[in-house]
């Protein structure tokens, strides 16, 4: 039993439940089939668990530290990552046009999915410089390309985003970094920015940073932000490294999950000139950046997803084979222990875990799904329509992971009772790993901002139309298996209340008041979804129960008593959020700073 992935599981989301087999009938990914694919996934499978895997625990006790103005990592890291860039994975996640594998998307999170279960703080470099390759290839100049794009996707050099800023927090239209033009078009960066993960390491030959800045005279707030590619070593026009480009590391901070991948305070401009070359358009940065953000968000998503999964696997492994307690109808201590995986409350903590995790990851793979369609279709009507309804799952993707397979690694530790809250077992450190997406790429308050202040309402509601019209398309499907009737009309009522809820919201005249619990709709909203992957997920499993082998019966079974789980457990929780979002309630509205203590 692997500890990274769930091949079969894959096998049924890729092939049974969403057809990857029909999208590479087309000509984009003629190239691969299912046993090609079969083989990349058992190559990431044997890299991850050999060389990613093992020093998961040593890099969390060993994170990297500031000597002398540099960071030292332990050798493991790049012996890590020499083995991924030797297999050719760096460029997994590009288009052959640049020099990658054009792979479909769904499937390179699966891949990419394995090293982040088995070592997140590894992976979270080779992450951010794919998104910073991606934003540049859409956005950036063809000589910032020439220049730039080959070593970030050959993976010789990594790239960060650098947004925040120690005073700004996530208020974007607060930063204060400066980027001043110069006569040959460069521009100079002058500013401080904060919690840049991989912002300093010694793992590759140079660092190139996505910076956002203000160009002086520009107008005020998220408006005059510009995006800057400020390279960490200035590059000479031959491709060859030059000099530093003043580029300071002013600290590392010290987080309680993925220890092992640095997180950085960086000063630029502070010793000298540092030099930035603009990306697109002065006073488009926002947008610009948005490239990255937007991928990276459903990454990050994948993230919560893979890290839960690590510990969904291991303590699903652990209460297979520890022996404690007895059958509560018959306590006689002359009878043998059973294991605990046979006592009701673990079942239940197995089964909840089991429920957030592959519900999420279906959404991860559907939402990757809609992005592969649209690059080979061209229905442009259809491609917009999907897009909408992207737009719609985005925040969805970031934070219902989040929150919810983090609560799966909470009961991960609980399963293996006073084990899991010790370092001798890898259940805390994946929890404390798992909080930090919580914060990376918008907080679950920003991205609840963004779903009932726009998402919902954008284009008078025709995203919300259209995930409505692709439940229902789901509902018809179900319709074939009677033992799915209920769930299909428990989903259908609370798509109703959802709808209801957003036309409350709509008419409220006071925009603070009605996105006041903006943040419990977007778990209520993320709720409904999830319902819906795990529809898509009962057809699939009804069907394969008809004309599947034998030896596939409790795979089938398992996803069908998952389903009855998320509709019975989880999906009525919604009920109550929405009503309280709908009610405009405005308890916490109310509160002033001052009755939380008193005077």
């Amino acid at each position: 039993m692997s500890m990274i992935v769930n091949r079969r599981d894959l096998d049924f989301i890729f092939y049974e439940a969403l057809g990857l087999d029909k999208l590479l009938q087309s000509d984009r990914y003629a190239d691969y089939d299912r046993e090609s694919l079969d083989a990349m996934f058992d190559l990431c499978q044997s890299i991850a668990e050999e060389e990613f895997l093992p020093c998961a625990g040593k890099l969390d006790a060993n994170e990297p530290q500031f000597v002398d103005g540099q960071v030292e990592t332990i050798p493991e890291v790049k012996q890590a990552i020499a083995a991924f860039k030797e297999a050719g994975l760096c460029a997994s996640g590009y288009d052959a046009d640049v020099g990658g594998m054009q792979l479909p998307w769904m499937v390179d999170q699966a891949l990419n999915g394995m090293f982040v279960c088995a070592n997140n703080p590894i992976h979270i470099y080779l992450f951010l410089t794919q998104g910073v390759a991606n934003m540049l290839n859409a956005c950036g100049s063809d000589e910032l390309k020439d220049k730039y794009l080959g070593p970030l996707v050959e993976g010789d050099w990594f790239g960060t985003m650098c947004l925040s800023e120690p005073q700004a927090g996530s208020s974007l239209a607060d930063i204060t970094t400066k980027a001043e033009p110069l006569e040959d078009g460069s521009y100079k960066i002058s500013g401080t920015k904060m919690w840049i993960s991989g912002g300093e390491q010694d793992l590759s030959d140079n660092i190139i940073h996505m910076v956002l800045a203000k160009v002086p005279g520009g107008p005020a707030g998220v408006k005059g932000i510009s995006l800057f590619l400020v390279p960490k070593m200035r590059v000479n026009d031959d491709g060859s490294l030059g000099g530093r480009n003043n580029v300071a590391l002013a600290g590392l901070n010290h987080k309680m999950g993925c220890r092992g991948a640095t997180n950085t305070l960086l000063n630029f401009g502070e010793g000298g000139d540092c030099l930035g070359y603009l990306v697109g358009n002065e006073n488009q940065g926002l947008a610009n950046m948005f490239h990255m953000m937007n991928e990276a968000r459903i990454s990050v998503g994948m993230s919560a997803v893979m890290t839960a999964l690590g510990g969904y696997l291991y303590s699903l492994d652990y209460a297979r084979n520890r022996p404690q307690g007895r059958d509560l109808a018959n306590k006689d201590p002359q009878l043998p222990q059973v294991m605990i995986s046979e006592h009701a409350d673990i079942k239940r903590m197995l089964m909840t875990q089991k429920a957030f995790v592959e519900g999420a990851q279906m959404l991860m793979h559907y939402s990757a799904q809609i992005i592969d369609h649209q690059k080979i279709s061209d229905d442009a009507e259809q491609n917009q329509r999907m897009g909408l309804l992207l737009d719609l799952l985005t925040p969805i993707c970031k934070s219902w992971p989040s929150e919810y397979c983090l609560e799966a690694n909470k009961l991960a530790i609980q399963v293996l009772g006073g084990y899991g809250y010790t370092r001798e077992y890898p259940v805390e450190r994946l929890y404390r790993d798992n909080r930090l997406n919580h914060i990376h790429e918008g907080t679950w308050g920003i991205q609840g901002l963004d779903i009932l202040g726009r998402k919902v309402q954008m284009h008078n509601g025709a995203a919300v139309a259209i995930l409505r019209e692709e439940v229902q398309a789901t509902i018809d499907s179900a319709s074939a298996y009677p033992q799915l009737a209920v769930y299909c009309t428990q989903l259908t009522s609370t798509l109703d209340q959802v709808e209801q809820t957003i036309a409350a919201v709509v008419a409220c005249d006071d925009n603070s008041l009605a996105l006041a619990n903006a943040t419990i709709f977007l778990d209520a909203m993320g709720h409904a979804v999830i319902a819906w992957m795990w529809l898509i997920q009962a057809v699939a499993a009804s069907a394969g129960m008809v004309k599947g082998e034998s030896t596939d019966q409790d795979f089938y079974a398992g996803k069908l008593a998952a389903t009855g789980f998320f509709f019975r457990y989880e999906l009525p929780k919604a009920k109550a959020s929405l009503e309280l979002v709908a009610d405009l309630d405005s308890t916490c509205f109310d509160l002033t700073a001052e009755q939380f203590l008193g005077q």
